[in-house]
């Protein structure tokens, strides 16, 4: 999670929070999962109330990944802070029902760092799913009120514990402590992701040198030593191994020795490929704000085994990727995801009486222009409308989420808020073209006697009762 290096000075608050009481409810016994054959990503995007929420992507491969939701984002978060970063994907023993558990967080939404390390949320955000496109309302879990002066809780985990029967959920929590306000790893079991055990430190490092990030890996016997490996940011990014989750970890090295340390880099999040012995340790280069970087490695344990990818032998796709987490899928699990969101096609838009000229954004504002460059600025997505059955949004391609929406009849290019106003501005119901019928129209959804019409070349929502205006009202949706 970036943040401030700086230390800085806080006004001890005392934590009134009400702490949740552990329920012992016993999940399903473990169950042999089909073969996986594919990949889910969850995880944000950047620091606006919008990037920090939650986004999925794919891949068949673990290395080339596509943009669900046409990089829109799958799940906003209306509880805390509003905002959400730092996604961890959890599947149950049994394979039939899904969490997402996150950092309650958003910054620059009334929320700077300051507060966010001293007096930030005590909660994480929790969705569930039993078919991982369905997903429950969020719920706020308080897991740091219990921590005497505990500030926040950020980046969470959850892994299995075949040893007690139920998860392990572990996050940093910014503590004064032996002399030290730092970031330390706490932990406490659930069954559920609604109630939790008193919390108990779980990792902590000499000093004042912080740790925030980490996450486990469990790893198949007869590769490396242990039966668990973590990775952890913390001033380098640590390996450590153990045979127990909540038993001993040996120190086994860092990755200073491929040029990644907690100075560049953080968010550690694994992936195991699906047909080899071989994993892939993403890494979210925050310090140069390029996303995540895969590492590869067929042995986790061993931190001389670790290489960086060749070149152009990944890809991101199109929005940034940080912090999150991967679940490895079932074909089930795969089909049901793409069915959910689909690939949209990509199109341009090209106006009827001025047909060397298409639709395209300029700084957020749009017009018609011919020789659109770059050409991406005029390619967009016809996606289902954001309201209303049989309607239509226009999604930009190189600026994933963001739409053409009016605002007092301008057009302007916009990252969707959530917003109902904003869902009913950027919805148009697709009809025959006004000027002719074998080109088409975009009638406003919101003010349906408008339409979407060009005027001196910049785009407008204006009633359209002449020839002039049918004309400049006519488009033609092309590939």
């Amino acid at each position: 999670m970036s943040r401030v290096l700086a230390r800085l000075c806080a006004v001890a608050v005392a934590a009134s929070l009400l702490f949740t009481t552990w329920s012992a409810a016993t999940p399903k016994e473990a169950a042999a999962l089909d073969p996986t054959v594919g990949y889910l990503m969850a995880h944000f995007t950047g620091e606006s109330s919008t990037d920090q929420q939650i986004y999925f992507a794919h891949s068949t491969d673990g290395l080339r990944w596509t943009d669900l939701n046409n990089g829109g984002l799958v799940l906003r978060s209306t509880v805390g802070t509003r905002g959400v970063r730092d996604p961890a994907l959890v599947r149950s023993p049994a394979g039939d029902r899904y969490w997402i558990i996150a950092t309650d967080l958003c910054i620059g939404c009334g929320q700077d760092w300051s507060t966010a390390i001293n007096n930030g949320s005590r909660n994480l955000v929790v969705w569930e799913s039993t078919d991982l496109v369905n997903w429950s309302a969020p719920w706020l879990l308080n897991v740091a009120g219990a921590i005497p002066d505990g500030r926040n809780a950020w980046a969470p985990e959850a892994i299995w514990n075949p040893a007690t029967g139920d998860y392990v959920l572990y996050w940093a929590t910014n503590v004064p402590l032996n002399g030290a306000t730092k970031h330390r790893i706490y932990y406490a079991r659930t069954a559920n992701f609604r109630s939790v055990t008193t919390p108990q430190p779980y990792v902590n490092r000499p000093g004042n040198q912080e740790i925030i990030d980490t996450q486990i890996v469990e790893v198949p016997a007869g590769v490396g030593a242990y039966r668990y490996v973590r990775a952890s940011r913390d001033g380098q990014i640590a390996i450590e191994g153990s045979n127990s989750i909540l038993g001993t970890w040996t120190s086994l090295g860092n990755l200073s020795g491929i040029g990644l340390t907690g100075a560049q880099v953080e968010g550690p999040m694994w992936m195991k490929m699906n047909t080899r012995n071989e994993w892939v340790l993403y890494l979210d280069q925050y310090s140069s704000g390029r996303g995540y970087l895969p590492v590869l490695t067929t042995d986790p344990s061993s931190p001389g085994s670790y290489r960086l990818p060749a070149s152009g032998s990944y890809s991101m796709g199109g929005t940034k990727k940080r912090h999150g987490s991967i679940l490895n899928l079932t074909a089930a699990e795969q089909n049901r995801v793409l069915t959910r969101w689909p690939a949209t096609a990509v199109n341009r838009i090209q106006s009827y009486n001025f047909q060397d000229r298409y639709v395209r954004h300029y700084d957020y504002d749009v017009r018609i222009d011919p020789n659109v460059s770059p050409a991406q600025d005029g390619q967009w997505r016809l996606v289902p409308g954001l309201v209303g059955s049989g309607t239509v949004s226009i999604q930009s391609v190189n600026y994933p989420g963001h739409y053409l929406r009016h605002y007092g009849y301008d057009f302007r290019l916009e990252a969707n808020d959530g917003t109902a106003t904003f869902a009913a501005d950027a919805t148009f119901r697709q009809v025959a073209g006004l000027a002719n019928s074998s080109w088409t129209s975009f009638q406003s959804y919101s003010h349906p006697d408008r339409y979407l019409r060009h005027y001196s070349y910049l785009l407008r929502l204006d009633p359209v009762s002449d020839a002039q205006s049918r004309a400049d009202a006519t488009f033609r949706v092309t590939s």
